[in-house]
């Protein structure tokens, strides 16, 4: 069966492409539930890209190249650190890393360049070994009932693994190509949530993280592992 999907302009990461955790999101939604979604090449904006569901699983294409795919999970485990407060998370903000200019600049989740980005702002939680952000959806990122629609959701559980997996260290180009992630409430507009990721190892130019969504008294709403790799 096949159908299409476009990624509209303002969903951006880097300038000219999707943000990787908006469109692996918006893939996992011909699946429905917990996903995971591998990135095979940068996502175009505004191109109708065709959709292929077969048994359990998704193949998006831009004619003849492999952009996207994906498998459904049963489940997924993430184990997720003891929560980070409000007033930690907006401490923490402050010392978010993102430049003001360069290809993430103008990111529409973390992009300091960017007045209407989500400003997921995720810095250092001092000796938590993680970062954090607060975050409070805005209206136009939730459906009719005022829950967060699940591909903004997992947006803004990908660009805190990026600080995460080089806390500490030095920041180079590196690209998500690989998202797993459930959502396990609802994500309300309007709310000040807690975001948080920490880094869960590397292996050359690979490098891992896991990342939440928190109630703002620390529940977890959303958790995601990311796989990001340094271009040669």
């Amino acid at each position: 069966m096949t159908q299409t999907l476009s990624i509209p302009a303002r969903f951006n990461g880097p300038l000219a492409s999707g943000n990787g955790g908006y469109s692996a999101g918006a893939v996992a939604g011909f699946l429905g539930g917990a996903a995971e979604v591998s990135l095979r090449s940068p996502v175009p904006l505004d191109t109708p890209l065709d959709v292929i569901l077969e048994n359990g699983s998704v193949r998006v294409l831009d004619g003849e190249t492999l952009v996207a795919e994906a498998h459904a999970l049963p489940e997924l485990e993430v184990k997720v650190p003891e929560p980070v407060s409000l007033q930690e998370a907006r401490r923490a903000s402050e010392r978010y890393r993102g430049l003001p200019d360069g290809p993430f600049s103008r990111c529409f989740v973390c992009g300091r360049a960017r007045e209407d980005s989500l400003g997921v702002f995720a810095g250092e939680v001092k000796d938590r070994g993680l970062v954090a952000s607060p975050w409070t959806p805005p209206p136009w990122a939730a459906g009719e009932s005022g829950q967060v629609l699940p591909e903004l959701v997992w947006a803004v559980l990908d660009c805190p693994t990026f600080f995460a997996a080089y806390l500490g260290e030095e920041l180079p180009i590196s690209f998500l190509v690989r998202l797993g992630a459930r959502i396990d409430a609802p994500v309300l507009a309007g709310e000040e949530h807690v975001v948080i990721a920490w880094p869960a190892g590397s292996d050359g130019r690979k490098r891992r993280a896991g990342s939440a969504v928190l109630s703002g008294d620390g529940e977890v709403l959303a958790a995601a592992r990311a796989l990001m790799v340094e271009p040669r």
